[in-house]
């Protein structure tokens, strides 16, 4: 019975160390020949994360299944973008045309159908990427930038504050300092008084 192992490399750039050849190595199997044709058959998708499936036989052969990256790692090439929008909604980090939408839906699904389309335009609205719109000016990045520092200097003066409240709750009042006082005035006294005694 043939055994199956899911992996998720970079494309054109797996290796037989963790996590491939410490699954495959207790199986018998030749790592490096399966490490080789991994990273031929994903070479075109370099530097995307590939869902690969090996298939182990009980004779010690393979078959390999590569599956598409993500929607997310599709668009993000299709823009040359290292990572979408922290903040979707509010900052826009790229935007697609209506054919680049097209092509990742192609490149994921197989197809352009306009579902396999709006799940591509539902994937890049969460990245912060429009699609249509038009490139991110300079305008709107600085706008961004302005804001984004606005929003930290709030924070800051608000943190800020709250430290200062809290430093102020924490600070003895004079009425409950000058009682405590006197008791530890008091205790040698009482010493004293015992020692007179004996």
């Amino acid at each position: 019975m043939a055994q199956i192992i899911d992996v998720l490399v970079e494309g054109g750039k797996a290796n037989a160390g963790p996590p491939i050849g410490s699954t495959l190595g207790p199986l018998g199997v030749n790592v490096v020949d399966i490490v080789a044709k991994i990273n031929e058959l994903t070479a075109p998708l370099n530097g995307m994360q590939v869902p690969v499936k090996i298939h182990i036989n009980d004779d010690k052969s393979f078959s390999l299944e590569v599956g598409t990256p993500p929607v997310s790692a599709l668009i993000k090439k299709e823009l040359n973008l290292e990572k979408g929008s922290g903040e979707a909604g509010k900052h826009r980090v790229g935007d697609l045309t209506k054919d680049q939408a097209r092509n990742v839906a192609k490149a994921k699904f197989g197809s352009d159908d306009s579902a396999f389309v709006n799940q591509v335009t539902g994937t890049a609205r969460s990245m912060g990427i429009t699609v249509g719109q038009g490139a991110v000016t300079e305008e709107e990045e600085k706008a961004w930038e302005e804001e984004k520092a606005a929003a930290e200097a709030a924070a800051e003066a608000a943190e800020a504050a709250k430290v200062a409240e809290a430093g102020e709750a924490e600070a003895p009042e004079g009425g409950e300092a000058e009682e405590e006082a006197p008791k530890e005035e008091a205790a040698p006294a009482e010493e004293n008084k015992q020692e007179e005694k004996q």
